[in-house]
């Protein structure tokens, strides 16, 4: 594993989704404590999961985490990136260097009734208009990040419904 001090290439974490999945959410690329964990949203104050938990009515936060994925899945939600490899010293958007998007292109075969991707953050924000293109619903949400505390989780979450609300 590279250290925080090591500027090799890092790799992103595989997609949590299913054909059935009607929602993703793409972040831009784990964080250095996901990344150690090899779980999305690894970092305890990170506001992620008690959002999406909100969203679907279920304490997400509290569970293990193998036991998040399937219960993300089974509300139609998937989880991803809009990076699969970057070179990154510590944990900051700002600090991401050589980015390798992911390959989107299968999205329609792997999730045929995909309909809203929502963008973690504007960094991965940036993307929305490529998948605009693509006949999907787009929403560039707040950052769930605990580097993005300028709004409350309230109003982090009142932009979050919007992923919910109907087309």
């Amino acid at each position: 594993m590279p250290t925080s001090s090591d500027s090799s290439q890092l790799t992103g974490l595989a997609p949590v989704i299913a054909p059935d999945t009607r929602i993703l959410i793409l972040g831009s690329f784990p964080g250095a404590a996901s990344l150690a964990a090899q779980q999305y949203y690894a970092h305890p104050r990170n506001q992620f999961w008690k959002l999406v938990g909100a969203l679907i009515g279920e304490d997400l936060y509290s569970l293990p985490y193998a036991d998040r994925l399937p219960r993300l899945l089974a509300h139609r939600f998937g989880l991803w990136d809009v990076l699969a490899a970057c070179e990154r010293e510590g944990s900051l958007d700002s600090a991401i260097r050589n980015p390798a998007a992911n390959d989107f292109e299968r999205l329609h075969r792997l999730c045929p009734e995909l309909e809203t991707v929502g963008f973690n953050g504007q960094t991965s924000g940036k993307f929305a208009p490529q998948f605009a293109q693509q006949g999907y619903r787009t929403v560039v949400l707040p950052s769930s990040s605990p580097a993005h505390m300028a709004l409350t989780f309230e109003q982090k979450l009142a932009v979050w419904r919007q992923l919910i609300e109907p087309r």
